[in-house]
């Protein structure tokens, strides 16, 4: 169970995603760097955490063409993060030239695809024109994503125990994870940690629920033992 809970750390500076990682326990979870955290304050951050013994899981969704997404993957590996994603919408030649940059690297990130955003409904993806249920196009992506080498993909939890059947090998990494008690937010295809675990995801990614909490590392210790409970079969 140890680091299964990737904090997400949705800020606007460095100073206040070290401020909340230095309330955390590195051996307890691991971090994810985000596009506005990143954006604002670049690679330093991610060395910084690191430097603090947290494992960074580089949130930037890479979706350009093969060549582009290829050379910033390599940029990322040597930047020695621990997970890093991109979007399996942008196809099998874009996920390969990935996977074929990073495997060229002496130190190998995680490369996982993100399939459907946990905010998108079947509205939403009507909007984009793709005319099928979010579970179906998932599915798709997903079996995609492992033709093309990927070690994970991103999905929501409810999605989680259809991929878990069709792709064993694959590790399953769910946002849109709120405890019982929270705010669904912007996010609409949600579950609980204890609903997530059960589904078969590896990785929970949670957000506000420990960022915004008063006392973050109690938070946390209460979603563990929730997990903990549902993972001996009580909760």
């Amino acid at each position: 169970m140890t680091a299964r809970i990737i904090v997400a750390l949705d800020y606007a500076d460095a100073a206040q995603a070290i401020h909340l990682a230095q309330r955390l326990d590195p051996t307890r979870c691991r971090l994810k760097v985000g596009k506005e955290l990143f954006t604002a304050s670049g690679p330093v951050v991610v060395e910084r955490l690191q430097a603090m013994g947290f494992a960074v899981f580089l949130d930037l969704k890479f979706h350009d063409i093969p060549q582009t997404v290829a050379r910033a993957s390599r940029a990322a590996a040597r930047l020695g993060v621990w997970m890093m994603n991109l979007h399996a919408s942008g196809g099998g030649r874009m996920m390969a030239a990935a996977r074929e940059a990073i495997d060229q690297e002496s130190h190998h990130p995680l490369l996982i695809a993100v399939t459907v955003l946990t905010s998108m409904d079947e509205e939403g993806l009507r909007e984009i024109g793709v005319f099928t249920s979010p579970l179906s196009q998932v599915h798709r992506l997903a079996n995609l994503a492992a033709h093309s080498g990927m070690d994970g993909v991103v999905c929501s939890a409810q999605e989680a125990a259809v991929l878990r059947q069709a792709h064993p090998q694959l590790l399953l990494v769910t946002p849109g994870i709120r405890p019982a008690h929270s705010a669904a937010d912007d996010q609409r295809r949600i579950l609980t940690p204890a609903q997530a675990l059960r589904a078969g995801a590896d990785h929970l990614v949670i957000g506000r629920p420990i960022t915004a909490a008063a006392d973050p590392a109690g938070a946390l210790a209460d979603i563990l033992a929730e997990m903990d409970r549902a993972s001996a079969g009580g909760g």
